[in-house]
């Protein structure tokens, strides 16, 4: 099936919002997009592949990886046991920024956040990266495990508010033959809430989480 491409585009703000600022240029990878059937285990890969194909969109050259690529990375780095190749291991924010440095020759920063409350805290790390780098995120918790890709962040001078652009990779379809059809559209996906602003204080409150920041200002890729 044909990739939708930065699925936020039209969506709206949230409110009382004076700043503003989002990722553009990735492509949405969910559950079963290339026909392989990852439900219950392939959120983080997806997440990734989201990832690889921003910096694509940039500057790299090397294309996104497939699940069992991926796979074979972690293995060849010495991450994993040959065993990981094939299995429906999940991975996480780590294992992300490994993949993302060895493929792409792009370091990856894991932001450690040791529970909800004090994510608020980190808003102006987050802030700084989408300035700076301006690359997607991967967002990965303990209890709140569902791995999230972070395109955007909104802040209120007036409210104190600070909002998240999530993209879940969780939505599935049926794949197709063609590969230029598409069984959905992103005012259905916004609409289902696959793609949706968060209020910082909406997330798990009592989990750690992690959060991979892909460092490309070192290639000059924005």
């Amino acid at each position: 099936m044909k990739l939708l491409q930065d699925i936020h585009g039209g969506l709206d703000p949230p409110p009382n919002c004076d700043e503003i600022i989002v990722s553009s240029g990735y492509e949405y990878y969910h559950y079963n997009c290339d026909g392989v059937d990852d439900r219950g285990w392939g959120c983080g890969y997806r997440t990734l592949q989201t990832m690889c194909s921003w910096m694509i969109s940039k500057a790299v050259s090397q294309p996104v990886p497939s699940l069992h690529q991926i796979q074979e990375t972690l293995v060849a780095i010495g991450d994993k046991e040959k065993g990981f190749v094939g299995s429906k291991e999940w991975i996480g924010s780590v294992e992300v920024g490994l993949v993302i440095d060895k493929l792409y020759d792009i370091p990856c920063k894991i932001l450690h956040v040791s529970n909800g409350y004090q994510l608020n805290s980190h808003i102006q790390e987050i802030r700084n990266h989408f300035l700076s780098n301006q690359s997607v995120l991967m967002m990965g918790g303990e209890s709140d495990t569902s791995s999230k890709g972070i395109v955007g962040l909104a802040t209120s001078s007036l409210t104190s508010d600070s909002y998240l652009l999530v993209l879940d990779p969780h939505y599935y379809e049926l794949s197709t033959l063609d590969d230029n059809e598409q069984t959905t559209t992103k005012s259905t996906l916004q609409r289902d809430g696959w793609i949706q602003w968060r209020n910082i204080n909406s997330f798990h409150l009592n989990t750690f989480y992690n959060i991979c920041l892909p460092q490309t200002k070192v290639l000059n890729m924005t």
